[in-house]
């Protein structure tokens, strides 16, 4: 059987996409489903419109966000796809609704509990008023499989559950809008490797509890090199980035890396994948031109320096060449970016996703 990635790029296709248009068309065709659903926990890199209806500045359901978006603006932080879009497609899934929308059987291909300003620890993002942090989004994933409990019964449930993929992108809202926050009192409280720590010792107690529900497939996405995001490139005298931001970071990566090896070994039956998110972003800024990037260190949509210092308001008028951009807005990749991470993550090598790609996850057959 020839698996999605491994199909040669067709013309005009710079991706090797199988069905053709990369972007969101309804005519894409869907391969045979790789495994029963795919649940994701997250922030406003993989939301998909639960913030829509909470009383929250961290909003994204109102146009430009959608519009190259079949359907336009649903809260997908984005122009297009997120990262998770496009693999639950090379899954063979149909996209995944948010718990805020998903009912009856549309919550059997997975559902999506990210929330734009969600962190690892529960204060973080309260800016934003509310949100609904890691702990609560595996909350509401306990309700869901109450549900799914209630139609398959129990046996049958944890069966389909340990084929599963549980996709887990957490802690840039804990740097973003908690430690670099002039308003949280965290910066003065841990240096970064004390608050790497402790983030990464609630990341293990929230993993492990996913765990005791069920959950034998993880996706772990790493944070990427966010001194480099339009938001904290207009805060640089110089334009550059952040090494600071950058090097804050790296102990959260590093911590997270043997955080994974030891829940592989300690969890019977347990598989826990991780994708290098600043690998990622390093080569598609690197070889930006390859690509077909044009434009690397500001957004397509927002306000004043290197469009990062407001976000983008709602009916403003986006740059019309969005593919040349790596950014979306302030802080947010576009849909190309996000499909590029997701096919790499998708059949990469370990440089990228370690220590196997989704695909052999995907096709794994785990033994409890």
């Amino acid at each position: 059987m020839m698996l999605v990635g491994m199909v040669a790029a067709q013309d005009g296709d710079p991706f090797g996409d199988p069905f053709g248009d990369p972007f969101g068309s309804t005519q894409r065709g869907r391969r045979k489903e790789m495994v029963p659903a795919l649940f994701i926990f997250g922030d406003s890199l993989i939301d998909n419109g639960n913030n829509n209806n909470l009383p929250s500045f961290a909003k994204a359901n109102y146009f430009p966000y959608g519009i190259d978006f079949n359907g336009g603006p649903t809260g997908r932080f984005s122009n297009g796809y997120t990262m998770v879009d496009e693999i639950a497609v090379l899954l063979g899934l149909p996209l995944i609704p948010a718990f805020s929308e998903a009912s009856g059987a549309q919550v059997l291909h997975g559902v999506n509990y990210a929330s734009a300003a969600a962190g690892i620890l529960d204060v973080t993002g309260r800016n934003f008023v509310s949100r609904i942090p890691f702990d609560e989004q595996i909350r509401n994933f306990q309700t869901t499989l109450d549900q799914i409990t209630a139609n398959l019964g129990a046996i049958d449930t944890a069966q389909s559950l340990a084929k599963c993929l549980f996709f887990v992108g957490m802690g840039s809202n804990d740097y973003l809008n908690n430690y670099l926050m002039p308003n949280y009192p965290t910066r003065n409280q841990y240096n970064g490797q004390q608050y790497a720590d402790l983030l990464v010792s609630q990341y293990d107690r929230q993993l492990t509890q996913l765990y005791n529900l069920g959950a034998r497939k993880f996706i772990l996405a790493g944070l990427g090199r966010m001194g480099c995001i339009p938001s904290i490139l207009a805060q640089s005298s110089t334009g550059g980035c952040s090494e600071e931001v950058n090097e804050l970071v790296l102990p959260f990566n590093a911590n997270v890396k043997a955080m994974m090896n030891r829940l592989n070994t300690n969890l019977p039956g347990a598989r826990f994948i991780y994708i290098d998110i600043a690998n990622l972003f390093e080569d598609i800024i690197n070889n930006a031109r390859t690509y077909g990037f044009s434009v690397v260190d500001r957004g397509c949509c927002g306000i004043g320096r290197n469009r990062g210092q407001v976000t983008c308001l709602p009916f403003q008028t986006p740059c019309p060449n969005r593919d040349e951009y790596v950014f979306w807005d302030a802080f947010h990749p576009t849909e190309k970016v996000n499909i590029i991470m997701a096919r790499k993550a998708f059949n990469g090598d370990a440089s990228v996703v370690s220590p196997m790609n989704i695909e052999q996850l995907a096709i794994l057959d785990i033994k409890n």
